[in-house]
């Protein structure tokens, strides 16, 4: 029934947008898709800027995110409480969020409020003011938020392993940063990110609605002419990627998290699409998928096991997580292993493939269903270096997957031996465990805290390794937005 529904969608809910979508020229630093559509009188836009978290300075990692954050308390001649006013008056919503690579703002606005809306932008983007009031309370709200992830062990696990799949590369550490590193972080601090990561140069932005081209690229030309052009540095290329084995970091709770990882498969890799249909098969499917079917339906060892195949701009991650009893998370580890081993071994079925690729085509087109679902959309295709072509042959790529490519990929890609495995929580058994060691400088563990119904540890040990010592000095990253 679920494969028909998406037939039917397909038939009912085709993207018109994408079949008609424009390059509007900003200039040679600057990439800009449009879809005209004046169904409803909204515009939607999704701005990316070079001012993720990965650009952290060192000892200063959340920098990006604070500054996102900050980014609607009061610019220009607004402080924060104006500049919301102003947000709620013409009722603009106005969201920033920070990725490892990217600063992502999206605006959606009605048709004729669309010029103050880009002008609010471009005051934050030239005129920030990070008052003194505003900055506290964000910094207070950050900091609660990290003081309430300690106690969550998919948070947990997630942040470690980070750390211990990319080591010190600048995409190890937590977007969002940490307590002390957050702490630190002054006006001052705030100010120089903004006046040099703020900037046009790289920008890429993704338009839908009701508005023509002509009137789009002059509101365009007046709110980014006056933002600086400064070049920002290029990330480092990315050395060895993980840390194969079972690390646990000890946390009193009776459901530890295990985040799951490997590299992954670039997006400019011809593998990449017949990666992502592995994916979906393996793990990435919901109910469909490979693990769901071994570790819920059959042994009934969790709710929920997830995957994704993610890239960013200088790596490419294959990650999951899954959560279970204290006293079966191992198990529940093996499973995923053995799982990997023989999709590895064998490949899907030609039923298993013809099922993802009738989804995976058939839900693309719900992507569009709106403006500002259409502009994330082919944000998130700009920030993965796109050209404004894929959109129409995208379905026609995963259909031209083939039984033998999955198979070819999933070899390359799902070796057990490689995985790193960090397990938030501490199991429940009697098996031996090697001395504990721990993480090495730059990487902090997390203080054990209460969860619900649960007396915290007094003092987190260092994690322990199950198989191998943790080698190197981490938040699963999420899935890229929009579908590859």
């Amino acid at each position: 029934m679920k494969r028909f529904l998406f037939a039917i969608a397909v038939l009912f809910a085709v993207p018109a947008q994408a079949a008609t979508i424009q390059n509007i020229d900003l200039g040679k630093n600057a990439e800009v898709w449009f879809t005209e559509d004046h169904t409803v009188p909204i515009v939607a836009f999704s701005i990316a800027l070079p001012a993720g978290s990965a650009y952290d300075p060192a000892g200063k990692a959340g920098l990006a995110a604070f500054a996102g954050a900050m980014m609607d308390e009061g610019a220009g001649p607004l402080d924060s409480k104006g500049f919301h006013q102003a947000l709620g008056d013409k009722a603009i919503g106005f969201s920033a969020r920070v990725d490892r690579d990217y600063l992502v703002i999206s605006i959606s606005t009605l048709k004729e409020n669309a010029p103050e809306a880009l002008h609010l932008l471009q005051l934050a983007l030239t005129h920030p003011h990070f008052d003194a009031e505003p900055l506290a309370r964000v910094r207070t709200q950050i900091v609660q938020s990290l003081q309430q992830d300690e106690a969550e062990p998919p948070r947990v696990s997630s942040r470690v392993f980070m750390r211990a799949f990319f080591g010190g590369h600048a995409y190890a550490h937590p977007t969002n940063g940490e307590i002390a590193t957050i702490s630190s972080i002054t006006a001052a601090d705030l100010r120089g990110f903004a006046r040099t990561h703020w900037v046009s140069h790289g920008l890429k932005v993704a338009v839908a609605g009701d508005i023509t081209a002509p009137v789009l690229q002059k509101l365009l030309g007046t709110t980014f002419t006056p933002v600086s052009n400064h070049v920002p540095p290029p990330l480092p290329p990315v050395g060895r990627l993980g840390q194969p084995g079972v690390h646990v970091i000890p946390l009193a709770v009776p459901q530890p998290t295990a985040t799951f990882g490997l590299p992954g498969i670039m997006r400019n890799d011809p593998d990449f699409i017949p990666g992502y249909v592995a994916n979906y098969i393996l793990g990435g499917g919901g109910f469909s998928s490979r693990l769901t079917d071994e570790i819920r339906v059959k042994r009934g060892l969790t709710y929920g096991v997830s995957t994704s195949l993610s890239s960013m701009n200088r790596a490419s991650i294959w990650v999951g997580s899954v959560a279970t009893r204290a006293d079966a998370i191992r198990q529940t580890v093996q499973v995923v292993k053995d799982t990997m081993q023989t999709f590895a071994d064998t490949g899907p079925t030609q039923a298993e493939l013809d099922d993802a690729k009738t989804y995976l085509t058939g839900s693309f087109p719900l992507a569009f269903a709106s403006n500002s679902g259409t502009a994330a959309q082919l944000g998130a295709f700009q920030r993965q270096n796109l050209d404004i072509g894929y959109v129409t042959r995208r379905n026609g790529l995963i259909q031209a997957v083939t039984l033998a490519d999955v198979k070819r990929v999933s070899k390359r890609l799902f070796d057990p031996a490689r995985l790193t495995v960090v397990i938030g929580g501490s199991p429940a058994d009697n098996r031996p465990q090697r001395p504990e060691r721990p993480l090495p400088p730059g990487a902090p563990v997390p203080p054990a805290r209460p969860a619900q119904g649960q007396r915290a540890l007094a003092n987190a040990p260092p994690p322990r390794s199950l198989e191998k010592p943790l080698a190197g000095p981490v938040t699963t990253p999420a899935p890229t937005p929009g579908t590859p």
